[in-house]
């Protein structure tokens, strides 16, 4: 048997660097600067033919500015746009409003949502 004290499991111990617990559903939003439930946003799957994802990208809105978060980026995206009714742009990614949401990158249509 052992001397050493068993160490406790410390529930919602996950905490990032922002505080936000992701056991509980939280993401960091740069574009909100707080802890949000990206899941609440707007949902956008994998636009790919015949492919089945069990992940998907989020993007939360906040006046001409709009933060994605992709399966397969660490960090969120921030796009944006001029005026209402453009699209929100950064580098070579474009979300349009058209029939929901469409995200292109390098001109192809990578995630839908609505």
């Amino acid at each position: 048997m052992s001397s050493e004290p068993e160490k406790e499991a410390i529930v919602g111990g996950d905490s990032d660097a922002h505080g936000c617990k992701a056991s509980a559903g939280y993401t960091w939003s740069t574009l909100k600067k707080e802890c949000i439930r990206i899941f609440e946003g707007t949902r956008l799957n994998h636009a790919e033919d015949g492919k089945t994802y069990t992940t998907a990208a989020y993007v939360i809105f906040d006046g001409n500015k709009a933060e994605l978060f992709l399966d397969t980026q660490k960090e969120s995206i921030i796009l944006e746009r001029k005026s209402e009714g453009d699209s929100w742009k950064k580098d070579d990614l474009e979300l349009i409003p058209w029939k929901g949401y469409v995200l292109k990158k390098d001109g192809k249509i990578i995630y839908t949502g609505e």
